[in-house]
């Protein structure tokens, strides 16, 4: 039997050994707490702070806070009704920004130029004509004439359309003539223009009945001359020189709308009278007459007219008449030296264009800045 077993002294447990640095960074950290913990004596100014809260509040004061400050409150609440304005303004404005972006057409004038085109024009009108312009029109974006747009790039499109365009200057009194009686030859002159050159039946090759009334049937030769014209044109007798005419087997008009630019003016005359000078361009577009054509083609006509009122207390003078005195014209696109009555165009489709090669000058049909040339067949700029 050993020691143990015999009732020897007991063997001890072994002994933990901690390093000396670990008991040191124990003692320091234990330290460093303590202090922290420890209470402290409250600064001078806390203290004022403190003993100002507690006098404030055994009088029922209530220190002015982040809730409570009147500046601050009011900032508050002017942030509050901002929000109560961007929700009942601001979501139907988001709503609204978002369905126009999905189709932008809704907005007026079309501003990001997106709304296709249903085939009208959104040129502006141009202002009544008072003057001879300083120059050609300038160029327009060169679209192609359609059905729905026969004035496409041309600058037509902002011209009047038919006898809107035929506008009186004001009428005043002029030598022995009273007002009322020039304001009668302004009204005879535009009425000898529109039934010349916009009457539906005068365009199809029909007789300017009303036209021909107009001019004072004392100017015998001048209507032998025009009724001889149209029953039997030639070049000595062409009725295009006064009447706008086209024939109704060749072609057709494009739309019931002829556009019209000018102006009129009066003077006295050398012999008691008043002298009327109207200027107008008329643009015609036209088709071909066959069912279903759609090219369209346009011609131009420049007119530079000049009639004259006798005063009836000097001269014999049938009532709503006038003399014509001058009957110039400039024909843009149309067959040259064709003498059977009737304007011609030329289509950009023709292989074979009818009438003779231009002989004149290039000319612009729509410039009006200048005389009318009158007599000769050029190459047109444009039509």
């Amino acid at each position: 039997m050993s020691d143990n077993q015999s009732g020897g002294k007991p063997s001890e447990e072994p002994e933990l050994s901690v390093p000396d640095d670990i008991w040191e960074q124990f003692a320091r950290d234990s330290e460093r707490n303590i202090r922290a913990s420890a209470q402290k004596e409250p600064s001078a100014r806390a203290r004022m702070v403190t003993e100002r809260l507690r006098q404030q509040d055994a009088r029922g004061e209530q220190p002015a806070g982040w809730r409570t400050d009147p500046a601050r409150q009011r900032a508050n609440d002017r942030a509050a009704r901002r929000r109560r304005l961007w929700a009942v303004v601001g979501v139907p404005l988001a709503i609204a920004v978002a369905v126009v972006a999905m189709k932008p057409s809704l907005l007026p004038g079309d501003p990001f130029g997106s709304a296709p085109s249903d085939g009208t024009s959104d040129a502006s009108p141009l202002p009544d004509e008072t003057a001879a312009p300083s120059a050609a029109p300038s160029a327009v974006d060169p679209d192609v004439p359609t059905l729905a747009r026969p004035f496409a790039g041309s600058p037509a499109e902002q011209y009047s359309d038919g006898a809107a365009g035929i506008v009186l200057p004001p009428a005043r009194a002029v030598g022995s003539l009273s007002k009322a009686q020039v304001e009668g030859a302004l009204r005879l002159t535009k009425q000898l223009l529109v039934d010349a050159n916009l009457n539906p039946a005068t365009l199809r090759g029909g007789r300017p009945e009303a036209a021909l009334k107009v001019i004072d049937p004392a100017q015998k030769d001048l209507l032998g001359l025009l009724n001889t014209g149209l029953r039997t044109p030639d070049e000595k007798r062409d009725p295009l020189w006064m009447f706008s005419r086209f024939d109704p087997a060749e072609v057709r008009p494009a739309g019931d709308v002829i556009k019209t630019r000018g102006r009129m003016t009066f003077e006295a005359g050398e012999r008691g009278t008043v002298v009327v000078r109207a200027d107008y361009t008329f643009v015609y577009p036209v088709v071909h007459a066959e069912a279903g054509a759609t090219e369209v083609a346009r011609t131009i006509v420049r007119r530079v007219l000049d009639t004259e009122l006798y005063d009836p207390a000097k001269y014999q003078v049938a009532p709503g008449t006038v003399g014509v005195v001058r009957y110039d014209s400039s024909i843009g696109n149309s067959a040259c030296d064709v003498f059977d009555g009737y304007l011609h165009p030329n289509f950009d489709s023709d292989v074979a264009p009818e009438g003779a090669d231009p002989t004149g000058p290039t000319i612009d049909p729509y410039d009006r800045s200048g005389e009318v040339d009158d007599g000769s067949c050029g190459t047109v700029t444009r039509s």
